[in-house]
């Protein structure tokens, strides 16, 4: 940790934890209050106002999952992802820093693939074709964290294949990272009461369970008795008191069930605190369009998350429908990368193109390379933005970026073209256009992102003036 810790203990840690612990109703916010006087970028600010609201109602969606913490959840291991969320919150002043060095992107989250193995065959996901083939090594893995702690990245997420089949490495990383968190996107089959012991030793690895919906639409995508594998791990972790959440992709055929009030009740009721929600992309060569969901579909998905953000106690992010909170596309390393088992550095999970490689370049090297420099320079790619991604809301923009760049396919046993790709995508990002227009043409968020975005540009500005005074000098 070296300077974090010490600026984490100026601060006073022990005093903070010890609020916490005493009375939580009351001291939640009082460290909202104190972490907002040090946040001297201010970048945190909505979150601030919105915790500290919720707490100061009792009855409120949001401070029953905060208080959820106090009571479902180990008090080590409560502790320890505390002490970590802040020095991710502190690494933030660094990330800046470099940023702004290099004029580059530096992401706070760093996706990797353990491996491109997986014990399930599911319909829809690219990484069911490559087999067991790929592989990043530990050491691998364990020098892409150590880089990543000096940029300031403290999060890393981990996805496949099927991660846990990593899971020695796994908890070896989380044992050697102390100071990190650590997600994973799991099926949750192989979570067992041995590992789950693990977790709860090690207690900075939190898994995100893939569930389709209720067994017939679990099953159907990813293999008879899966569901239920499914229910007997959110078992171990419950009562272990190991917190989790669950991984949600919304296809056209589930959409309905997955955004409905019935589901999210039956994922609290298992113990889910979080969703992360997908909706399905037809990446691959031979990757189906039918499962895309409709615009209409997409729109329900939009509104029914805004009604359980003041309604249900669990956190939610939906990654195409949250652009107004993130100023649109968060890939790039604009707050996110991925690097996947070959080593490929990539913008996203998505994206499926790369012109650099961890065993050939550092990640500073790879951030500042054509491919990561053209999304910094692109985003957001709408203005509108409920259309964030540059692949199914803005498929023309992935085209330009991919062929100015000369970025090749990652897919080692399909190599796909841009315009492959893209032309899946064009039919849905025509009809959402239509839709999403009409809903941001409406929305108060509109005015608060066209102020963001011109902030933005203003920082970007400043930063470019700096860098040209420090060349002159």
């Amino acid at each position: 940790m070296g300077n974090f810790k010490d600026e984490l203990e100026m601060f006073g840690l022990k005093q903070v934890m010890h609020y916490l612990d005493s009375d939580p109703q009351t001291n939640v916010r009082k460290v909202v209050g104190w972490l907002q006087k040090i946040d001297r970028n201010e970048k945190h600010n909505i979150s601030y106002k919105i915790i500290d609201g919720a707490m100061a109602d009792p009855n409120s969606n949001w401070n029953r999952l905060i208080s959820s913490f106090y009571t479902d959840v180990d008090e080590g291991f409560r502790k320890k992802s505390f002490e970590n969320m802040l020095i991710n919150f502190m690494g933030s002043k660094r990330l800046g820093q470099v940023s702004e060095q290099y004029d580059c992107n530096v992401p706070w989250a760093i996706l990797m693939d353990p491996t491109s193995a997986c014990n399930l065959h599911c319909t829809g996901c690219w990484a069911a074709e490559y087999g067991r083939s790929l592989n990043l090594s530990y050491e691998q893995m364990d020098d892409v964290i150590r880089q990543g702690k000096e940029l300031g990245s403290y999060m890393y997420i981990l996805a496949g294949g099927e991660p846990l089949v990593r899971k020695k490495d796994i908890i070896r990383l989380c044992e050697k990272h102390s100071d990190c968190t650590f997600l994973a996107f799991t099926n949750g089959t192989l979570i067992d009461e041995a590992f789950a012991d693990d977790v709860l030793r090690v207690k900075n690895f939190v898994p995100a369970i893939s569930i389709e919906g209720y067994e017939e639409e679990t099953d159907f995508r990813r293999g008879k008795g899966t569901y239920q594998a499914v229910l007997k791990a959110m078992k171990i972790l419950r009562e272990k008191k190991l917190p989790f959440g669950a991984s949600l992709c919304y296809t056209r055929k589930n959409a309905e069930q997955i955004g409905s009030d019935e589901y999210f009740d039956f994922l609290i009721d298992q113990g889910c605190k979080f969703a992360w929600i997908f909706t399905y992309i037809p990446v691959g060569a031979g990757a189906s369009t039918d499962l895309i969901a409709t615009a209409e579909q997409r729109k329900y998905m939009y509104d029914q998350i805004r009604k359980f953000r003041e309604t249900k106690p669990i956190f939610t992010m939906d990654f195409w429908n949250d652009g107004e909170y993130v100023n649109g596309c968060i890939a790039g390393g604009k707050s996110y990368l991925h690097i996947n088992a070959n080593g490929d550095v990539e913008p996203c999970a998505f994206i499926q193109y790369s012109d650099s490689n961890i065993k050939e370049k550092t990640l500073l090297e790879a951030l500042r390379s054509p491919l990561f420099m053209e999304y910094r320079r692109n985003q957001p790619f709408n203005h509108n933005q409920l259309r964030p991604c540059p692949l199914l809301d803005n498929p023309e923009r992935l085209v330009e970026m991919v062929k100015r760049c000369g970025a090749k396919s990652t897919d080692l046993v399909h190599p796909e073209g841009v315009d492959s790709l893209t032309a899946k995508c064009a039919d849905a990002a025509k009809d959402w256009a239509e839709v999403s227009d009409r809903i941001w043409a409406s929305s108060s968020a509109r005015e608060r992102c066209e102020e963001r975005e011109k902030e933005e540009r203003e920082k970007k500005e400043r930063i470019a003036s700096r860098q040209k005074a420090r060349q002159r000098a």
